[in-house]
């Protein structure tokens, strides 16, 4: 005879195990304010004796009670809150956790890469339904506390690899350098420069990969001693911009790892009393809202960003949910925007 005997995954909110922060104790030999303190990511516990109560709290599903009169949220934490870029993402994931009842908090973190101690207090605290990390790298013992409290990660744009297999969202980097490539390259431009990005960030070395396959395909290597590196702020491709202008043999065409950079290049051909594009072509990265209005408006690669905060919102709540996301990470396609920054190289160049 056939039959079902399979429990069906726990809903995202309640305890898999009824077991207090007692018992709890009591397994691990340890007073009620050590398991407190543990639960609640504060300092003051040994790591051995932290190790053995995450152990336990994993083991018997504890989960700390929902104060009835709080709304559930989503953690959303980023490097930085200081550009359209970070509101397209929030925005995506409103758009996903909004209708189901669910707030989003934002965090941010002065633009380090890995969240302090504080953060992990406090999210602890929260408890929300899940966490989705934007560019961020999590320690390993971050993860392994959050898990211990059934709060799934989702690593959305990550710096490199995220650890114990966190499922990730981002855009095909290497794709769209390599769409921006391929524009100059068909427009005639051969001597082209980047500026690009920090090299601890993961989008920033694909980006710059696909646009040196890109050009490398066209027969026009890129020069080396053209590939600048700066911040992804417009103080950053103003500053490269001027140095890459005020060179004997100038470039005829820029390519930015990022919008915010593009428009930073485009002021320094205008201080430099060139325009653009008669006398350089930039292209940037991204499509943030302000590309369209700039003057001129900017060529640049689209990266999907609200889809990208709506696709990491959904596997986050998948996780929440107890189902396992069907690809550990998923990569949405980049496309090219042709606007008014880009046009053939002069013919005395």
């Amino acid at each position: 005879m056939d039959s079902d005997n399979s429990t069906p995954p726990p809903e995202s909110g309640r305890r898999r195990a009824e077991i207090s922060v007692t018992e709890i104790a009591v397994l691990a030999g340890v007073s009620v304010p050590t398991v407190s303190k543990v639960i609640n990511g504060r300092p003051g516990v040994s790591a051995e004796t932290r190790a053995r109560i995450e152990e336990l709290i994993r083991e018997h599903g504890y989960r700390r009670a929902e104060n009835p009169g709080s709304t559930p949220s989503v953690e959303l934490v980023f490097q930085a809150l200081d550009s359209l870029w970070a509101l397209e993402i929030v925005r995506g994931v409103e758009e996903v956790v909004g209708p189901r009842g669910l707030a989003v908090a934002v965090t941010q973190m002065q633009g380090r890469l890995t969240p302090g101690r504080s953060w992990t207090r406090d999210v602890l605290a929260r408890h929300p339904v899940g966490v989705i990390a934007v560019s961020a790298r999590l320690t390993d013992a971050q993860y392994a506390q959050l898990a211990s409290r059934a709060i799934p990660v989702v690593a959305l744009d990550p710096t490199g690899e995220p650890s114990h297999q966190v499922p990730s969202v981002g855009a095909m980097n290497w794709n769209g350098g390599l769409l921006a490539a391929r524009h100059l390259a068909e427009l005639g431009h051969r001597r082209v420069a980047v500026v690009h990005g920090p090299d601890e960030l993961f989008c920033c070395r694909a980006r710059l990969d696909g646009f040196r396959a890109g050009m490398d395909a066209a027969g026009a290597s890129v020069d080396d001693r053209l590939v600048r590196q700066a911040p992804l702020y417009v103080e950053g491709g103003l500053r490269e911009g001027r140095h890459l202008l005020e060179r004997p043999d100038p470039p005829t065409a820029v390519f930015a790892t990022n919008d915010l950079q593009a428009l930073g290049v485009c002021e320094a051909a205008r201080q430099a009393g060139l325009r653009v594009p008669d006398d350089l072509s930039v292209v940037g990265f991204d499509d943030l809202l302000f590309t369209q209005w700039s003057v001129p408006a900017l060529t640049t690669v689209r990266q999907p960003l609200s889809q990208m905060g709506a696709m990491a919102a959904e596997t986050m709540l998948d996780l929440a949910a107890g189902r396992r996301p069907a690809q550990d990470r998923v990569e949405l396609p980049t496309t090219l925007v042709v606007r008014q920054s880009s046009a053939p190289p002069r013919p005395d160049h």
